[in-house]
């Protein structure tokens, strides 16, 4: 039978968080999908584990890439593959809720919603709490510029809605160059305000390196989205202030309306 959700789930030398981000879909209160497991060509025993979770669960689908290309090609090969209607995000180190699918999906079908996202907490390599990070009820394209408020394990669009979209082929960043791309097509992402995942910090993680991370999102800007000079200067400014607010003063954040 067609899943009603495919998850897609980029892994790149995950063998010791992987069995634990697989086991929080497998716990899911909602239990029609399929879990795409895309192997970045891993240095590790990613892929052996990988297999080896998928033989215990003939929902957990395994592709290997034969050479690393980074994380928008092993998502966009995952998207390929799906067959559910709707696309969900989990990357190999961060984990979901059990009511994560559930609610989700009755939000959107309920209140006819064609993209959504939730908040989420942060975790770190131990799975200690390290914070909260709220949502706003919605963003539109142009807020989405100036602030990428919408976590990419919390994220899921509607295929049916919008077809199927794929990431820009950018090193990094691609998530955000996603739901760009899906905001032209629906006018509005909706943030579900209940905590649905965690998200894990690691050290030296790509995304844990803010100056490099700012240098590829002003390249999103010019590169992939076209955004003239002063467009591109008038967003990286609210990009950067917003980003400092939301991740040192978060409290100042909420107060500011910048952190749901």
């Amino acid at each position: 039978m067609t899943p009603l959700v495919s998850i897609i789930t980029p892994v790149y030398n995950s063998e010791i968080s992987l069995k634990q981000t697989v086991e929080s879909v497998r716990f899911q209160n909602f239990k029609d999908w399929e879990l795409i497991l895309v192997d970045d060509n891993s240095q590790d025993n990613s892929y052996a584990l990988a297999h080896e979770l998928a033989e215990n669960d003939s929902r957990i689908k395994v592709i290997k890439l034969s050479e690393n290309s980074g994380a928008a090609v092993a998502r966009n090969t995952a998207i390929a593959a799906a067959q559910g209607r709707y696309i969900a995000f989990l990357d190999s180190d961060d984990l979901w809720l059990p009511n994560k699918l559930e609610r989700q999906l009755n939000i959107m079908q309920q209140k006819d919603i064609a993209f959504s996202f939730s908040a989420y907490e942060k975790i770190d390599e131990q799975g200690n709490l390290l914070g909260f990070m709220g949502v706003p009820e919605k963003v539109n394209y142009d807020q989405l510029l100036k602030c990428c408020v919408i976590g990419c394990l919390t994220a899921m669009y509607d295929t049916e809605k919008l077809g199927k979209v794929y990431m820009p082929l950018i090193r990094k960043r691609q998530d955000l160059g996603l739901w760009l791309c899906l905001l032209k097509k629906t006018e509005f992402a909706y943030g579900i305000q209940e905590k649905l995942g965690q998200y894990r910090l690691r050290k030296g993680s790509i995304s844990s390196n803010k100056a490099n991370a700012a240098s590829f999102t002003w390249r999103l800007y010019r590169d992939v989205e076209k955004l003239g000079l002063l467009k591109s200067s008038y967003y990286f400014l609210h990009y950067a202030v917003r980003g400092v607010l939301r991740q040192k003063f978060p409290a100042l954040a909420k107060k500011l309306g910048v952190l749901d």
